[in-house]
C-alpha cells in the first residue's frame, strides 16, 4: 500500500512538470495597449540600502514612455546609502516628477509597508503602482500594467516576473526557482482559479479602494502584504488582473546561506497565507519525490524510469522557460537536480519553526502571515535598530 501510494505520488508529480511545461509555452507577456485610456499615475518605490544594480533599476522606472507620471522614492533616513544613487537618478531626470520620502515613521512592524504609508503622503494621483527596489522594467512598463483599469471592475494589477542572476551559484540557483519554479505554479494554478493577491514585482490599485479596505495600516503587521493586499482587494468584489508583462527581478545572493534563509522566508509566507495548498507543493519537486520513490521501489527498472523521465521533464521546463520568457545567458541543465533538492530541502524545512529573517532583523510569523519583530540582528558587533 505503502509502495503503491509512492508511485502515485511520482507519476502525478511527473504529470504536474508536464502540464507546467505547456502553461509555459502558452503565457504571452505581451498586449496591445494603443487605444486604451492612460490616467496619470504615481510610481512608489521603497528602499532600504544598497542593492546590485540598484541605480539600473530605478533608472528603469523613471524612462517610461507615458504621458504624466509620479516617482516617489522612500528611504528611513538620510544615512541609508542608497541616498547618492537615488539623487544620482534624480539629477539625471530633471523633466520627471521624482520625489523623495525619507521619513522614519512606523506604524507596524512591517517596514516597508511603514515605508509606502510613508510615500503615499506625497502621491498626487488616483493609481498607484508599488514595485520592489530590486525590479527592472522597459519603457512599456506603465503602458501594460495601467492599461487593464480601463476596465471599472479591475480593482488592482500585478505582474509575473523572471529571474535575472547578478553572478555566482547562490544568485543563479535563486534565478531557476522564480524562472523554473515559481512562475510555471503560478500559471498552473491560475488554470483552476481567479487570481485573488498580488506579487511584489508589481502591485497597482486604485487609491479610493485601498483606503476602503483600511490602507497602508491594515498591512502594517502582515509579511505578506502582496498577498494580503489583492486578496483585500478581491473581497471587495474586484478583480486582480495579470498584466501581461514580465518584470525583471535581479537576483543577487552573496552565498548558499543567504538563499536559503532568503528562500525560507518564501516558503514560510506562502504557507502562513496557504496552509494546505503549500502542504502539497512537495508535488513540484519532481526529481526528489522520483528519488524517494526509486529508494522504496521493489523494482529498480520502475524507479530507474520515473527517475529519468523526471530529469528530462526538468531539462525541458528549462529549456522551455529560457526560450518563452525570454531569458538570456548560459543554460545551466547541469543545476536542475541541485536546484530541486535545494527547494525541497527548503519546504520540509519551513514546517520546524515560524521564523523569518528580512532585512538584518527577524521575526515570528503567525497565522494569516501577522508578523512580530523578535530582535535586530547583530552584525559586526552592533544590533541594527
Amino acid at each position: 500500500m505503502f509502495h503503491t501510494a509512492i508511485e502515485i505520488l511520482a507519476l502525478a508529480s511527473l504529470g504536474y512538470v508536464g502540464f507546467a511545461v505547456w502553461r509555459v509555452t502558452m503565457f504571452r507577456s505581451r498586449a496591445s495597449t494603443a487605444d486604451v485610456a492612460r490616467p496619470p499615475v504615481c510610481v512608489l518605490k521603497p528602499i532600504c540600502g544598497l542593492e546590485k544594480h540598484l541605480y539600473e533599476n530605478l533608472r528603469s522606472f523613471c524612462d517610461q514612455d507615458y504621458p504624466q507620471y509620479q516617482i516617489i522614492f522612500g528611504i528611513r533616513d538620510r544615512s541609508d546609502p542608497a541616498l547618492p544613487i537615488i539623487e544620482r537618478v534624480m539629477q539625471d531626470f530633471p523633466d520627471k516628477d521624482i520625489a523623495i520620502s525619507i521619513n522614519n515613521r512606523l506604524i507596524g512592524s512591517n517596514r516597508k509597508i511603514s515605508n509606502l504609508a510613508n510615500m503615499s503622503l506625497l502621491a498626487k494621483y488616483e493609481l498607484l503602482v508599488i514595485a520592489d527596489s530590486d525590479m527592472q522594467v522597459g519603457p512599456d512598463y506603465l503602458r501594460t500594467v495601467t492599461a487593464p483599469f480601463a476596465d471599472a471592475r479591475v480593482g488592482a494589477v500585478t505582474c509575473l516576473y523572471t529571474g535575472v542572476p547578478t553572478g555566482g551559484l547562490a544568485s543563479t540557483l535563486g534565478a531557476l526557482f522564480i524562472n523554473e519554479w515559481f512562475l510555471p505554479s503560478v500559471l498552473v494554478a491560475l488554470t483552476f482559479q481567479e487570481l485573488a493577491f498580488c506579487f511584489g514585482a508589481t502591485m497597482s490599485v486604485r487609491r479610493e479602494l485601498l483606503e476602503r479596505i483600511g490602507g497602508f495600516p491594515i498591512l502594517a503587521q502582515v509579511l505578506a502584504d502582496d498577498y494580503m493586499l489583492g486578496n483585500l482587494i478581491s473581497e471587495l468584489g474586484f478583480r486582480v488582473h495579470l498584466a501581461p508583462y514580465l518584470v525583471k527581478n535581479i537576483v543577487h545572493e552573496p552565498d548558499l546561506k543567504a538563499l536559503f534563509l532568503h528562500e525560507l522566508r518564501w516558503a514560510r509566507t506562502v504557507r502562513s497565507v496557504q496552509p494546505l495548498g503549500y502542504s502539497l507543493s512537495f508535488l513540484t519537486y519532481t526529481i526528489p519525490v522520483s528519488l524517494l520513490w526509486l529508494a522504496v521501489s521493489t523494482s529498480f527498472l520502475s524507479g530507474a524510469l520515473i527517475l529519468t523521465a523526471a530529469i528530462l521533464l526538468r531539462i525541458l521546463m528549462h529549456y522551455t522557460t529560457r526560450r518563452c520568457l525570454d531569458i538570456s545567458g548560459p543554460a545551466r541543465p547541469w543545476l536542475i537536480p541541485i536546484r530541486d533538492l535545494f527547494s525541497f530541502a527548503v519546504w520540509a524545512t519551513s514546517f520546524f519553526g515560524r521564523t523569518v529573517h528580512w532585512r538584518q532583523h527577524r521575526f515570528s510569523i503567525q497565522d494569516n502571515s501577522q508578523m512580530t519583530q523578535m530582535e535586530s540582528i547583530r552584525i559586526d558587533g552592533n544590533i541594527l535598530p
